[in-house]
């Protein structure tokens, strides 16, 4: 049966929405009183894009916010983290074609970053390589989710073929290894805040208490880029006091932030060629913290009546449509007047607070970063590194001596595959390094 009224009223408004933009030629947006009308002409002039779960109301997989199988239970604060609250087995896919995977879904109870009991999902791909002589190990792979809608998430893209790094899983899954795959920014959709860690490590218990999976002495490593590094390493900086229950082998990162404030001062300013691309991130973290810390991030106190919009319409998107939206727009030219993040109240502690270095992981590391990142430049990395080691960190730094932030992706990723192949097999991490450098000349735009 047709929803005339529903679904295919929304299809029909995605074509149309679709259409505009391709006629639109990057030209100014007309005729939408919720985005900015025009932009100065040294920001990027793209007008509105349609929002990617806009795109997925096409599919016939029903988006987290319209699934009832995401519902919070009655009894949420009567179950311990890590809880399973219900599971159900799906169909992977990769670039829509079905993967030859067992993949069973958990919600688990987990809390956010203020405590407050909230359920999420993760997706665990089992592989049909059989495993023999010990529990057949885990890789969580925390995906650089990077997003404001649920429907961005891996239990939803993985079912649609849209997950991003799915490509990146063979790597593990041709060797035997189970991949867990947290929704680690929950339903709601915050990220780099510490609940990111809760709910990797909360998954990793859902993991273990799901007993059809066979994977409770299973020996875990994390993996994760970017945004997916940031969960990664919250989650090894909390384990010792959130979750000692679970054991890590090692978690293998890069291209991640340490210091929120030095990375917020970067993107929140124009920066010259390539490197104003980082101004997404700002636009994309205003929009997300605004959630957990409202009256902290309040558009409406801070922002221009443009740069509320544009917050309100990053409040619903997935990272490429969210990335064009806010490259080459520095959010401080949206500021009121006499208004900055420095000088509001309460916005350097919520950054502060949430930059990793808070704890110091007891498990071992790997860490790379790109010589020149043009999203998430070296000085709001290494005074972590530093802190990291200092603080005698089982860690292993490098600098790559390859550039940009995309680039490193690919570059860094065999390694940390290898690496952590290494450690679920029960080898030793190898020695502790840190080989840092930052060659580039001082004020070059993005060190």
């Amino acid at each position: 049966m047709i929803d005339s009224g529903g679904r295919w009223a929304r299809r029909a408004q995605v074509i149309l929405l679709v259409v505009g933009a391709v006629l639109a030629g990057g030209g100014v947006a007309e005729a939408n009183p919720q985005f900015p009308p025009a932009f100065p002409s040294d920001q990027n002039q793209l007008p509105q894009l349609p929002s990617e779960p806009q795109l997925y109301e096409v599919l016939p997989v029903p988006v987290p916010d319209e699934d009832p199988w995401y519902d919070d239970p009655s009894d949420i604060e009567n179950l311990e983290p890590g809880a399973v609250v219900r599971t159900r087995e799906v169909q992977t896919r990769i670039l829509g074609i079905p993967f030859p995977v067992y993949t069973r879904q958990i919600l688990y109870r987990t809390s956010d970053v203020h405590d407050t009991p909230t359920v999420t999902a993760t997706t665990v791909v089992v592989p049909g390589i059989p495993w023999t002589g010990s529990p057949r190990p885990v890789v969580s792979f925390q995906e650089a989710i990077d997003s404001t809608d649920s429907s961005c998430n891996p239990s939803f893209t993985l079912q649609v073929g849209t997950m991003k790094e799915s490509a990146l899983l063979a790597g593990w899954l041709a060797q035997g290894f189970a991949i867990n795959i947290p929704d680690f920014d929950g339903k709601n959709n915050t990220f780099n805040t510490y609940d990111e860690g809760k709910m990797v490590l909360d998954s990793l218990r859902a993991m273990k208490n799901e007993m059809s999976l066979g994977l409770s002495e299973s020996a875990i490593a994390l993996y994760g880029y970017s945004g997916g590094g940031s969960g990664s390493l919250r989650a090894a900086e909390l384990r010792q006091s959130y979750a000692p229950d679970i054991a890590l082998s090692g978690t293998a990162i890069g291209g991640t932030p340490g210091d929120l404030v030095t990375l917020s001062n970067y993107a929140t300013e124009p920066q010259t060629g390539i490197a104003g691309t980082g101004n997404f991130t700002m636009w994309l973290g205003f929009a997300a913290l605004s959630r957990q810390y409202p009256e902290v991030f309040d558009s409406s106190e801070l922002l221009t009546v443009e740069g509320q919009q544009l917050v309100a319409d990053l409040e619903s998107r997935c990272v490429y449509s969210a990335a064009l939206t806010g490259v080459y727009r520095p959010i401080s030219e949206y500021f009121q007047p006499g208004k900055s993040l420095a000088t509001a109240p309460g916005v350097l502690k919520v950054l502060q607070d949430n930059s990793l270095g808070q704890h110091i992981p007891d498990s071992p590391i790997l860490w790379w970063h790109g010589v020149w990142d043009e999203l998430i430049p070296q000085s709001s990395v290494l005074p972590t590194v530093e802190k990291y080691w200092a603080s005698g960190a089982d860690l292993r730094f490098y600098t790559s001596p390859i550039p940009e932030h995309l680039v490193n992706s690919t570059v860094g990723f065999p390694p940390a595959v290898a690496w952590i192949s290494a450690v679920l097999r029960g080898l030793p991490p190898g020695p502790t390094f840190k080989a840092d450098f930052a060659p580039l000349p001082e004020g070059f735009p993005g060190s």
